[in-house]
């Protein structure tokens, strides 16, 4: 059979897909992950018992700035990347943005206190809770987006893959930060940076095997 007649043959019943197919496959991987790593934080660490206070609220609200930012620049690309080609074009830079603006703050926030402090703004209580929580909590909405991009076709199956963990670790960090005492942002660029770090590397590492097609 000649190539050029089994290519009509295989694309005779091709049925067009719906521009926003993708988007939706992902947000709903994004909606389903953000539940099951909200659950998994209350459920296993616990939640701020005192959300509801307003100096509390304000801290969580300034994490959560970071970490929806993060999620939402990434499952934008995201949705680029998960169709052939898409890498072509797509700004990436952008998604350092959240980290450039928070590390800035942070970097303000140190210099207006005495170098004393520093340890102790950057390091807090519970570095290590952080460093582990995040990664952890982001296995089910890693495994969710996978799924979702797996219904498409990527071409730069690393960079798909980082991209991927590093939407899962903003999930991640957004779940935590509900648990999270420590407010000072030196904490929360060093430590929730390097948690959605690890994320990405583990997606960048992951992405060839597990988005091949």
């Amino acid at each position: 059979m000649k190539t050029e007649t089994l290519i009509n043959r295989l694309s005779a019943n091709l049925e067009p897909v719906h521009p926003q197919q993708v988007p939706r496959i992902i947000a709903a991987a994004v909606i389903t992950g953000s539940v099951t790593a909200t659950a998994l934080v209350f459920y296993a660490i616990g939640v701020r018992w005192d959300l509801s206070e307003p100096s509390v609220l304000i801290v969580v609200i300034a994490k959560l700035t970071f970490t929806v930012a993060v999620v939402a620049l990434a499952t934008t690309f995201l949705a680029k990347l998960a169709r052939p080609g898409g890498e072509n074009g797509t700004p990436l830079s952008l998604l350092s943005v959240p980290f450039i603006v928070l590390v800035l703050v942070a970097t303000v926030g140190l210099l207006l206190q005495p170098s004393t402090y520093w340890d102790g703004m950057m390091m807090g209580e519970r570095w290590l809770e952080c460093l582990l929580a995040i990664p952890a909590a982001a296995v089910v909405p890693f495994a969710a987006m996978i799924w979702a991009v797996r219904q498409a076709a990527p071409t730069d199956l690393r960079r798909t893959g980082a991209l991927i963990g590093i939407a899962a670790g903003g999930v991640s960090a957004t779940a935590y930060a509900l648990h999270s005492t420590e407010g000072l942002l030196p904490f929360v660029a060093i430590w929730y940076g390097s948690g959605i770090a690890l994320c990405a590397i583990a997606g960048a590492k992951l992405g060839p095997r597990l988005l091949r097609w």
